[in-house]
C-alpha cells in the first residue's frame, strides 16, 4: 500500500511484473475507486459543460463517455477527465482524485442558474476491468459487454445499480464499472472470482503506471498540467477547436497557430537504462539539455527502459538522444507514442 494523492491506494499485490502481464494476456481487476465523480444536473447541463472543457460534447450522443480536458484561461491543464452524456440535462464526470475539488470549485462558479453541480466522490465506486477476456469476466456476472468504444449502459448487478463502460488506461480491451459506494467492495470480490477463472489477477497502481506509460497515456501532475498544455502533450485531439467557447481557448488557438515550443515524445532504452520523471535528456553526444523526462519505467512488455519525455517539436521516430543518469549517459530512442499497440477496440 502506499500513499497516493491523499489515498491509501494498493501499489502491488502480487508483483507489477505478472500484474501487467495479466492485464496484456488475459484479465486484470483494479479498485481505482479514489477517482473523482461529479453529476451536472439542469437545463442545457450538457451545453454549460461544453462551454467549460475542451472536447465537443455535441460529437457524441447519449449513452456516450468522453475524455476531455479542465483547462485554465492561459491553456494550462487543471485535469483531465471522462465526461459521461446521459442527456441534455444530464453529465456525469470522472476526474482525478486530487483534481477534483478544484473542477467542482471551477464548475460551481461558473454554472448559470439552474444548472447543479454535486461531488459525489464517496458516494460512487470505480472498479476497473481491463486485458482481452475482460468482457467474459462481466458476462460471467452477468453484465452487459457489447456496447461500442467508449460507451456506457446503466444496469444491475444482484438488483444493485452499476454503470459499464468500455473504457479504461491500459491500451487493452476493458470496462470501468461505477457501483455504489457501499456495493463496491461486493461486487470487487465477484469480479476478482470470475477474473481468477480466466487467469487473471488483482492489480495495483505500480501495473497502472507501466502499462499506461506503454501506451503513452498522459498522467496529470507529470506529462499534463497548468505548465503543459494539451498540445504540448499531444492532446489537442481532445479539444473542440470550432467551438466558439471553452476554457483556455484563446490561449490555446494561439498556441496552436505559433506551434508548441515542446511536445511529448516517447523514450526506448537502447541499454539498461531505465528512464525516471526528472531526468535531462541531452542531445545525442553532447551536454546540450534538450528536454526532460515526465514520467520513466521498466517496460513488461518490451523488457527494455521506456518514458515520456517533453522535448523538441523537430525531432522524429528514431532519432537518438542520450539521458543524463545520475551523471552517467545512457542511449535512449525516441518513439512516437504508443509505445505499444492498443486493442481498445
Amino acid at each position: 500500500m502506499g500513499d497516493f494523492g491523499g489515498w491509501e491506494m494498493p501499489i502491488q499485490y502480487t508483483g507489477v511484473l505478472e500484474e501487467h502481464t495479466a492485464v496484456r494476456t488475459a484479465v486484470g481487476v483494479f479498485d481505482v475507486s479514489h477517482l473523482g465523480k461529479a453529476h451536472v444536473r439542469g437545463p442545457r447541463a450538457a451545453a454549460f459543460i461544453n462551454d467549460c472543457l475542451t472536447n465537443d460534447l455535441d460529437r457524441i450522443g447519449e449513452g456516450q463517455a468522453q475524455y476531455t480536458l479542465c483547462c485554465d484561461p492561459l491553456g494550462g491543464v487543471v485535469d483531465d477527465l471522462i465526461a459521461y452524456k446521459y442527456g441534455a440535462s444530464d453529465v456525469f464526470l470522472i476526474p482525478n482524485a486530487a483534481n477534483t475539488a478544484e473542477v467542482v470549485a471551477r464548475l460551481t462558479a461558473e454554472a448559470p442558474h439552474g444548472v447543479e453541480v454535486e461531488d459525489l466522490h464517496h458516494r460512487l465506486g470505480v472498479l476497473a476491468v481491463q486485458g482481452p477476456r475482460s468482457a467474459e469476466v462481466l458476462a460471467a456476472l452477468g453484465l452487459p459487454t457489447e456496447m461500442d468504444y467508449m460507451g456506457f449502459a446503466p444496469t444491475e448487478w444482484q438488483g444493485r445499480p452499476v454503470v459499464v463502460c468500455r473504457s479504461g488506461y491500459t491500451g487493452e480491451l476493458g470496462y470501468e464499472l461505477l457501483p455504489r459506494w457501499d456495493d463496491a467492495g461486493d461486487l470487487w470480490d465477484a469480479l476478482l472470482a470470475a477474473a481468477e477463472q480466466f487467469g487473471g489477477r488483482a492489480c495495483g497502481l505500480g501495473a497502472r503506471d507501466t502499462l499506461r506509460t506503454e501506451m503513452g497515456y498522459p498522467l496529470h501532475g507529470q506529462d499534463l498540467s497548468l505548465e503543459i498544455s494539451p498540445l504540448q502533450a499531444r492532446a489537442g485531439w481532445a479539444v473542440g477547436w470550432e467551438k466558439p467557447r471553452f476554457w483556455g481557448r484563446e490561449a490555446l488557438l494561439e498556441e496552436r497557430r505559433v506551434g508548441p515550443r515542446r511536445l511529448l515524445w516517447g523514450l526506448r532504452a537502447r541499454d539498461r537504462a531505465i528512464p525516471r520523471a526528472g531526468m535531462t535528456v541531452l542531445a545525442a553526444g553532447s551536454d546540450e539539455a534538450i528536454g526532460v523526462v515526465t514520467s520513466g519505467t521498466f517496460s513488461p512488455t518490451l523488457k527494455t527502459g521506456i518514458g515520456l519525455a517533453l522535448l523538441p517539436p523537430g525531432l522524429a521516430a528514431g532519432d537518438a538522444v542520450d539521458l543524463d543518469v545520475r551523471g552517467r549517459r545512457a542511449a535512449v530512442e525516441v518513439v512516437r507514442p504508443p509505445l505499444v499497440p492498443a486493442h481498445t477496440r
